[in-house]
């Protein structure tokens, strides 16, 4: 009954050091997110409000976008609109190709990974530079991001400590993190400088002004696009929101539950091309509008991308990103990625013990836990369901239709305890892999209840 995930967690999980400091790390940040919500009086009340704004700015899209390309293009940017990953790629590199750009760089964007972009670039000959450290790491190791905040959680210093030796010639077993934060400075400031064109993604796009909203704690997104006179940003349409006051509403959410910060280091609004050049925005629907035909699974496109799910998730914390087959993992991944295409991500699925703490800490409250459970019942009509969980279930429910077979199944049930151990831990047996089976009662709750209940009637006569 191994799945894809399951099968790359059990891969995960041999390094037991790593396992074991991935799922310590996220937790911290959990933490830090409850005790960041804890000091905001109000903060239930700016959860349902930013639930509210969300659910109104998806529902009224195309009045939205549209009053957002007006002042956007008032401003003096040049708007453009994309229907999948393609059409943004294309744009993409038209626009690059126009201005006979060669070197090209950009801060961190899950649009840009979703899509494909990077690849899409460099093979027409672009070379394309991460900006963002993480992502920057993860560009050299040639590795995919495994969270959507804190790409490259996953890595260890010592392991971008060799990465930097072998690409930037720093000391030899030098893994301080301050040294090799300044050393990926160095490396990147020349990157910079002879850039030709930059580009960002956009926490969130401001429809009554036109701005784009960058969210970051390193700067890079801003040193990126203060040389080149050509600037783009692409955003994902359920982005938009209606105005400043809005908008404020989901900053005082997202950094406390991303990274249990008050606010990024850095909240940056592009509005207006720099003196003589140009500035680019792209509007992508990428399969967006088609979740809005989904009324059980609507609540997706509420997503700010701050990974608090993430964080919280035993299952995610201790399997790692890697282990899911879409690009983002996780709880909202795992959503993203059904909303997407069933068919092919369906295996996430199992990478979920309905816990419903992700529901509980998302700060825009998507019902991702309950959405992961109706994803579940549409399992048998995708022909997707697992032969031996419907077995079992349908054995339960024949089990627990038939209360004599049920009792006379619990009365025989401690006789497993005695069973030697290859009856009992063997390829029939899930549970029994890495854990160990619980030891059976020898009396059953029914049992006690009836006796405590006769107990009870004859001390109160």
């Amino acid at each position: 009954m191994s799945t894809k995930h399951s099968k790359a967690a059990e891969k995960f999980l041999q390094d037991s050091k790593m396992a074991a400091w991935h799922n310590e790390t996220l937790w911290m940040v959990r933490a830090k997110r409850d005790k960041m919500s804890k000091e905001v009086p109000e903060w239930e009340e700016l959860r349902n409000k930013a639930c509210e704004l969300k659910l109104y700015s998806n529902s009224h899209l195309e009045e939205l976008l549209q009053e957002f390309e007006k002042n956007a293009t008032a401003n003096g940017a040049i708007v453009h609109w994309a229907k999948d990953a393609d059409e943004y790629c294309a744009i993409v590199y038209e626009i690059l190709n126009e201005h006979n750009v060669h070197h090209f760089i950009k801060s961190k964007s899950m649009l840009a990974e979703e899509c494909g972009l990077n690849p899409f670039l460099m093979e027409r000959g672009i070379d394309v530079v991460e900006s963002d450290l993480g992502e920057r790491i993860l560009q050299l190791m040639h590795l995919e991001p495994s969270h959507i905040v804190l790409p490259a959680i996953h890595i260890k210093r010592e392991q971008v400590g060799e990465l930097f030796e072998k690409e930037m010639g720093t000391e030899k077993g030098n893994f301080d993190p301050t040294y090799l934060t300044h050393a990926a400075r160095k490396n990147l400031r020349h990157l910079f400088l002879n850039a030709e064109a930059a580009m960002t993604g956009a926490n969130f796009a401001v429809a009554s002004t036109g701005d784009i909203v960058v969210c970051t704690n390193e700067g890079n997104a801003d040193m990126g696009t203060s040389y080149p006179k050509l600037n783009i940003a692409a955003f994902g349409m359920e982005k938009i929101v209606p105005d400043l006051d809005a908008l404020g509403v989901f900053t005082r959410l997202l950094a406390r539950s991303a990274t249990g910060q008050p606010v990024t280091t850095y909240t940056s609004h592009y509005r207006r091309p720099r003196e003589g050049g140009e500035y680019h925005i792209i509007i992508v629907d990428n399969g967006r509008s088609t979740i809005l035909s989904k009324p059980d699974h609507i609540k997706t496109l509420n997503c700010i991308r701050c990974g608090a799910c993430m964080n919280t998730c035993p299952v995610y914390r201790r399997s790692g990103g890697y282990s899911y087959t879409y690009f983002i993992p996780g709880p909202i991944g795992i959503n993203l990625g059904m909303a997407h295409d069933p068919e092919k991500y369906y295996d996430n699925l199992s990478a979920c013990s309905l816990c419903m703490s992700c529901s509980d800490v998302c700060p825009v409250k998507v019902d991702l836990a309950e959405q992961i459970y109706k994803w579940r019942q549409d399992l048998d009509g995708l022909g997707k369901a697992n032969t031996g969980k419907k077995i079992m279930s349908g054995g339960m429910k024949f089990l627990m239709e038939r209360p004599a077979l049920f009792n006379a199944a619990l009365w025989a049930a401690p006789m497993v305890n005695g069973l030697p151990r290859f009856m009992k831990y063997n390829d029939f047996d899930d549970w029994g892999k890495g854990r160990e089976l619980p030891e059976f009662a020898k009396e059953s709750f029914n049992e006690m209840w009836k006796k405590n209940e006769v107990q009870g009637k004859e001390e109160s006569k």
